[in-house]
């Protein structure tokens, strides 16, 4: 099972309605099983019905369907975004989903969701999503171990994937932060795929913002060694 985010950068009705870049878009979703879509300002949910209808005409994905699952709105007034989920109803069911309302610091909430997982190793999977504000970086890498906390303690479940825009690089984040103070990069439990020479953007491409953290050794070991990376989509689709 291959899982991605995908930070799409203003994701609403007129890129789904670009049909050039639906395109691309549909292209890249459908090479997982489950795929994060971040920063979706879709505030009708209309793009997003839309985009999974020709998502699922495309190819295989006739045989193979998706489903979605959107948060509410979040973040504050005249920036708030979704967190989406699509996922192949084959291969994964949602068996329970929770937005989390606490720590004030985090701007957008995570909406986490447990995966029933039918064909790996690791069966029940917690995923929490985020998108971390870039002027508060440091103060909301922190604030992600009371999400961990709050989940685990909900789920008595220890197979957690953070995974998402972290903005977790320069200039937002030093690497003295990363390495001394930062609690998520610093502490045992949390193993990080993504390193900080992996570049992750289209543009500025030598920073390191969209990682993908696994909680404790048990969860790293579950993952395929080394088939974590960036897919650089810009490239393999031209």
């Amino acid at each position: 099972m291959k899982i991605a985010a995908f930070n799409v950068k203003r994701l609403g009705g007129d890129k789904v309605n670009n049909q050039d870049v639906r395109d691309n878009i549909i292209k890249i979703v459908s090479r997982y099983s489950v795929v994060l879509l971040l920063e979706v300002t879709d505030v009708s949910g209309e793009a997003m019905e839309l985009l999974l209808k020709h998502l699922n005409e495309y190819g295989d994905n006739r045989s193979n369907p998706y489903r979605k699952l959107c948060s509410e709105p979040l973040g504050p007034e005249g920036h708030k975004e979704k967190f989406v989920y699509f996922y192949r109803k084959k291969e994964v069911e949602i068996k329970d989903k929770y937005q989390y309302r606490g720590n004030a610091v985090i701007t957008r909430k995570p909406f986490a969701v447990l995966l029933n997982c039918l064909n790996t190793v690791v069966q029940d999977l917690v995923l929490i999503p985020v998108h971390i504000t870039p002027s508060n970086a440091e103060v909301e890498l922190n604030a992600l171990h009371d999400v961990v906390e709050d989940v685990r303690k909900m789920w008595k479940n220890d197979n957690i994937m953070i995974l998402g825009d972290f903005n977790a690089d320069q200039p937002y984040l030093s690497k003295k932060k990363k390495t001394k103070e930062t609690l998520l990069i610093s502490s045992a439990p949390y193993r990080w795929l993504i390193g900080d020479n992996v570049h992750t953007m289209t543009i500025n491409n030598n920073h390191a913002y969209d990682r993908i953290v696994v909680y404790k050794e048990s969860m790293l070991e579950a993952i395929v060694p080394d088939s974590a990376k960036a897919y650089n989509f810009k490239r393999e689709l031209n």
